[in-house]
């Protein structure tokens, strides 16, 4: 059994940046505040502030959407999985994201924009009752802030090693520039923002990808090296996961389709409103339902400029993340760019990677001043207030919610590899969220008190089987990643069999509250906002969005199964 350890990032990890590479990042954080305050003058009401008016359009909610995800997990936690597992990566994507995101789109979409939530918990509290709905705003909260600190501990690793700061000053830098620019202009200063920074991260990733794959000898070289290192799966998606058998990620094909594919994926990309939100504030129906189909497109080649500076890296340092180097799977990323890349293209490196954990943390941040504002202060602490009373609200909990986030952070450090850690903090907070959701959505049986139970035990299944069953030897699971794949079944399914046993002893929702709710009912005075009137474009259909997406993941599947 693997456990995590202490992460201690590699002194000899300085890049001679000069005044070329300082130049790009001022322009970069000048053009970002510039943005801030462009978007201040739209900002009149709380709904401009937390979720844009719902007035964008879907190509931008879109990018927004996929740039949101394009914090820490994509680039630092996706390139140590890599290094750590091989191609098993595109795992996170083509089975862990694609589908779920056209769930999202087609199914789930129109339950949320019909209703006229403001955030995903609102939903259970029109679906369940009060109790759900204050237990999931305040896992979601608690959750936004973790992950929020995820991405400044990575921002920090970058910023430490390759400038040379403190990383508790690149912590609360990064924290107070992400706090001035969501402050000043709410949501839609967010949006905008990540739209510029998915162009500014492909920037930094495409040079370290070329370069990359050049300094190993093209991809025949780089999967001759890294076969003769770390053996023939290494380099496949599938080899070596049949039940019993060894494989890098140490899980099998059941774990991973059913753990990472089902259950981690729908919980995270249909249940997580750091990505929902973006799609919510879409102007329309339709827009909202194309905004996941959308970034679905990008989503399925991001894969590649994640993975390749990963395996390059375990070829370059063969002992990567072992005990035996100094440097962790967390720092493939600015090994390569110490190494590969000449000042101005390093300068255009250093900000899109900066670009990357702002717009994870912003996507967090904003997400948790909404749901905070929303759900837990309007509704059961300071109620029935002038709308000016909760846009002020929302800027001071966005501060508070930023200074957490700097606390947090210090918590990420103590593991090797981020991503596995963002995969545990999802198999406790988003799959019984998920479980919820998805039974309340479709079984108009389902009790209201059911909700608050079905969180309880799904997030207390996840915690007893990583925490005792996994980290005490109960079982023995050889990896953390494949520990977290086992949390999230576990979790689904604890909260699915108490979910079922509560309705059975409890009283359901009376039908006609039911209304838009539940699958199969309509939504009363609430015509279908669908395609624009005299506007029948193929790409404004999500149905033809969505099965595109899902047939481009499936053909570039097809060489990594071989």
């Amino acid at each position: 059994m693997q456990s995590p350890t202490t992460t201690t990032l590699a002194e000899g990890l300085r890049l001679p940046t000069n005044g070329l590479d300082y130049a790009i990042l001022a322009i970069y954080f000048a053009v970002v505040l510039g943005i801030g305050f462009a978007a201040r003058r739209s900002v009149k009401t709380s709904l401009d502030f937390f979720l844009s008016g719902r007035s964008l359009p879907a190509w931008v909610t879109g990018l927004a959407f996929v740039a949101a995800n394009l914090g820490a997990t994509e680039i630092l936690g996706m390139a140590a999985t890599g290094a750590q597992y091989g191609v098993a990566v595109v795992h996170w994507y083509w089975i862990g994201a694609i589908p779920a995101m056209v769930f999202l789109g087609l199914v789930m979409m129109p339950f949320y924009y019909r209703s006229k939530v403001r955030s995903v918990p609102e939903f259970l509290l029109q679906r369940f009752d009060k109790s759900a709905h204050l237990l999931s705003s305040a896992l979601f909260a608690f959750a936004a802030i973790l992950i929020a600190g995820v991405n400044l501990y990575a921002l920090s690793i970058v910023v430490e090693a390759l400038l040379g700061w403190p990383q508790w000053v690149a912590i609360v830098v990064a924290g107070l520039f992400v706090l001035a620019y969501i402050t000043i202009g709410g949501l839609s200063s967010a949006i905008y923002n990540e739209v510029l920074q998915f162009f500014v991260i492909l920037a930094a990733l495409i040079p370290i990808c070329v370069i990359g794959l050049k300094k190993v000898g093209g991809w025949d070289g780089l999967t001759g090296s890294i076969e003769k290192q770390h053996g023939e799966n290494f380099m496949t998606a599938w080899g070596g996961t049949g039940i019993g058998d060894a494989n890098p990620l140490g899980a099998n094909w059941l774990t991973i389709i059913l753990g990472l594919g089902f259950v981690l994926s729908f919980g995270y990309w249909t249940t997580n409103f750091a990505e929902v939100q973006r799609a919510l504030s879409a102007k329309n129906l339709s827009a909202a339902q194309r905004t996941p189909l959308i970034a679905a497109f990008p989503k399925i080649f991001i894969v590649f400029l994640v993975m390749i500076p990963g395996l390059v890296a375990a070829v370059l340092v063969p002992k990567i993340g072992t005990p035996g180097s100094d440097l962790t799977y967390n720092d493939a990323i600015p090994y390569l760019m110490q190494e590969l890349l000449p000042n101005g293209v390093l300068g255009i490196a250093v900000t899109g990677l900066l670009a990357a954990f702002m717009a994870g943390m912003a996507a967090n941040v904003s997400s948790f001043n909404t749901v905070f504002t929303y759900d837990i202060w309007a509704k059961y602490v300071v109620k029935d207030r002038e709308d000016g009373y909760y846009l002020n609200f929302g800027r001071l909990i966005t501060a508070i919610g930023v200074l957490a986030s700097i606390g947090t952070a210090f918590i990420a450090s103590s593991f090797s590899n981020i991503m596995g850690y963002l995969q545990t903090l999802f198999s406790f907070f988003n799959v019984p969220m998920f479980v919820v959701f998805i039974i309340g959505m479709f079984w108009k049986r389902a009790s209201m008190k059911s909700g608050v139970w079905g969180l309880v035990a799904g997030t207390g299944a996840a915690m007893v089987n990583y925490f005792w069953i996994y980290k005490q030897g109960v079982i023995d699971i050889p990896t953390d990643q494949g520990a977290n794949f086992v949390s999230a079944i576990v979790g689904f399914v604890a909260g699915a069999v108490v979910m079922v046993v509560v309705t059975l002893f409890t009283a359901p929702k009376p039908e006609a509250e039911l209304a838009g709710l539940v699958y199969g009912t309509a939504s009363p005075g609430l015509e279908d906002e669908g395609t624009e009137e005299g506007d029948d474009a193929w790409y404004r259909k999500p149905a033809l969005l969505g099965w595109g997406a899902i047939v481009l993941a499936a053909a570039c599947y097809l060489p990594y199964s071989l």
